[in-house]
């Protein structure tokens, strides 16, 4: 038997459609109330408006899609950590801050991977678009 149907979760999807609209919601919840979240947003637009402008191969779309959404998942799974350590411990407390850290740090490690990869793909596609423009 399923937790949600031992816990009689009231948050549980009925149907499909139901479960992607809690999927959609905490997306949503995510992009309103993370501020680092506008910044992934940011990035992202930037890196696909490059991707297409400087016309990078499928190798390295398939590098530059994981990358950002290694950071979106990071992003999104620290927001709960924080959210449950926050229900969970209201009060400052030691390990809560700890837990918070740690949920940051994975952030921060996936978004220096992919500035590190974004850099190794779309810098040397760069040089070749300047390089076939004259500059």
């Amino acid at each position: 038997m399923s937790r949600d149907k031992m816990m009689g979760s009231p948050h549980r999807a009925r149907n499909r459609i139901q479960a992607f609209r809690y999927a959609f919601a905490g997306l949503w919840y995510v992009l309103r109330t993370q501020r680092n979240a506008w910044i992934h947003a940011t990035a992202t637009i930037i890196v696909i408006f490059l991707g297409i402008w400087l016309q990078v191969g499928r190798q390295d779309w398939a590098l530059l899609i994981l990358a950002i959404f290694i950071v979106w998942q990071a992003e999104i799974i620290n927001t709960a950590l924080e959210a449950i350590t926050d229900l969970a411990s209201p009060e400052d407390h030691p390990l809560a801050r700890v837990g918070k850290d740690v949920g940051a740090g994975a952030v921060l490690l996936a978004s220096m991977m992919a500035f590190i990869l974004g850099m190794v793909v779309l810098i040397p596609a760069l040089k070749e678009k300047l390089n076939s423009l004259g500059m």
